[in-house]
């Protein structure tokens, strides 16, 4: 199962893993397009915590106990069994946000255009994810882990 491992000691805080994390699930994929003449802007799937120092990525966790899955009220949320991957089905969910106050990592992002959640899905069709891609400092890698609990890896 693939995990995203976040390096806070190296993250800048720059901003870049928002950036090309936006611009991959843009329509048109092409970072200017994107920002400057898409109707509808597009939106990172993941956060960056700064304070003080220390700055950090937050994309979701795909935790074993997904507590997002389990709260979502519609079944918008899902966990993938084999790849342990949890999508949101835009179609399915209706915007209450039960699964952003349940997330304990605090990754889901709300878009208050389409009144959906937005959340990592490891960039569908790409062998490496947007975010780690571009990251300058490779504080944001892709790692394969076995039976541990994504929530704890804080």
């Amino acid at each position: 199962m693939k995990k995203l491992q976040i390096k806070k000691e190296i993250c800048i805080g720059c901003g870049l893993c928002r950036v090309y994390c936006a611009t991959q699930h843009s329509n048109s994929k092409d970072i200017l397009k994107a920002f400057r003449k898409e109707a509808t802007k597009p939106v990172p799937r993941l956060k960056v915590e700064r304070q003080n120092e220390t700055s950090f990525s937050v994309p979701c966790r795909h935790c074993d106990e997904p507590w997002c899955v389990y709260s979502c009220l519609t079944g918008a949320m899902t966990k993938d069994p084999v790849t342990g991957v949890v999508t949101s089905d835009p179609d399915k969910c209706i915007g209450c946000w039960t699964c952003v106050v349940s997330c304990p990592n605090s990754a889901l992002v709300k878009d208050k255009t389409t009144k959906v959640v937005k959340k990592c899905d490891f960039c569908p069709g790409l062998e490496t994810p947007a975010c780690v891609a571009n990251c300058p400092n490779e504080a944001i890698v892709l790692i394969e882990v076995q039976g541990q609990t994504a929530a704890t890896e804080k």
